[in-house]
């Protein structure tokens, strides 16, 4: 009987912790303020300016390593 009580209550916790979690996620929000949007377009400016580009799928696969390292 005290099995039972131990599973059911470990039950019970565990779907309130999923709940607090669900409805976290759901309601608390973070949006950004005026400065840190000014940051980010600042740095946005500075990396286009600066030559950056975004890198696609196959430019990662062409520049790096795959074929792995040789042991001798």
């Amino acid at each position: 009987m005290n099995i039972l009580i131990a599973i059911v209550a470990f039950v019970i916790v565990a779907l309130v912790g999923w709940f607090i979690a669900e409805a976290k996620g759901k309601y608390v929000t973070y949006n950004n303020n005026d400065q840190e949007d000014a940051v980010l377009q600042q740095n946005r400016c500075n990396l286009e300016q600066n030559g950056y580009t975004e890198l696609n799928i196959k430019d990662v696969i062409r520049t790096i390593a795959t074929t792995g390292y040789s042991a001798v």
